[in-house]
């Protein structure tokens, strides 16, 4: 595909791609078999949760890249992994390439959740406003709004300990109270919810990477339609663009961590690039 690669020393399965595929596999069966037999939940424990959040834990910026929700979602990305990473790999050797997968991966999770802090400020500003000035209009207004995230725990909880809440009037003090404990914890609850997993973020780094390492080579997709890797990232990276806008995670994908790994992409390569102006690295 380059001509930088040669066909003596070009491996279908290079050794960082080899063992990054097998390592997610194993968390996923490890994952599949402890959630069955044992109860224990991997994603909730090697998962990323919010930064502001109790189970947060600093390895997760790592371990999360391990994880992946469904069989669909493992095998769609590694595939890529294999389909962009091996050329990578031959292309950069196993050293530059395991760096650019863990620093597009780990900055994929600082965008996706520096997105997520301006989105959830507002909330927890009016949490941190009626924990310290209570007001059962404020407390019913804001139940009955968008804002509320009323997933399965979180509509137990208030349903069975602090409906009597939704009903009251005026400014009893046992009211007040309940009312403040809920949002007391209802604050720990909605930082525990975000959970992100998976290696699409270093993915689509390395679709970047390709992409300018080798504008012209033809990506298939569906393995029926051709087209440049330059225009598939451009697509991809827009389409990303507009679902992150336009549906603040509905669907249940991390969007800004997508365009989070190219971003990193970028400023890594032109980074690599400036350092090695003698080093012909680019194929445009």
């Amino acid at each position: 595909m380059s001509n930088y690669i040669s066909p003596q020393g070009y491996k279908v399965l290079p050794p960082i791609v080899k063992n990054l595929i097998i390592i997610n596999v194993l968390m996923f069966v490890a994952k599949i078999f402890l959630g069955s037999s044992m109860g224990i939940d991997l994603d909730d424990i090697f998962g990323l949760h919010y930064i502001g959040s109790e189970k947060f834990f600093p390895f997760q910026f790592i371990s999360y890249m391990f994880m992946h929700g469904n069989f669909s979602h493992i095998l769609f990305n590694m595939f890529a992994l294999w389909m962009f990473g091996s050329t990578l790999e031959n292309y950069w050797g196993p050293k530059r390439f395991l760096i650019f997968y863990f620093v597009t991966g780990i900055g994929a999770a600082v965008v996706h959740y520096t997105v997520f802090y301006f989105q959830v400020s507002p909330t927890l500003d009016f949490i941190n406003s009626y924990v310290a000035n209570p007001n059962i209009a404020n407390f019913q207004s804001f139940i009955n709004s968008p804002d509320f995230t009323a997933n399965q725990l979180i509509a137990d909880q208030y349903n069975n300990v602090y409906v009597h809440v939704a009903n009251a009037a005026g400014s009893d003090a046992g009211v007040l109270q309940a009312s403040v404990d809920f949002m007391n914890w209802y604050r720990e609850a909605f930082l525990n919810l975000p959970n992100v997993v998976g290696a699409s973020g270093a993915i689509y780094g390395l679709l970047l990477a390709f992409g300018m390492s080798f504008p012209n080579s033809l990506i298939y997709i569906y393995f029926l339609f051709p087209i440049k890797a330059k225009w598939f990232v451009i697509v991809f990276g827009a389409i990303e663009l507009f679902s992150g806008i336009s549906n603040s995670n509905s669907d249940n994908v991390a969007h800004f961590a997508h365009l989070g790994g190219m971003l990193f992409g970028i400023f890594l390569i032109l980074w690599w690039k400036n350092k090695d102006k003698n080093k012909n690295f680019y194929n445009y």
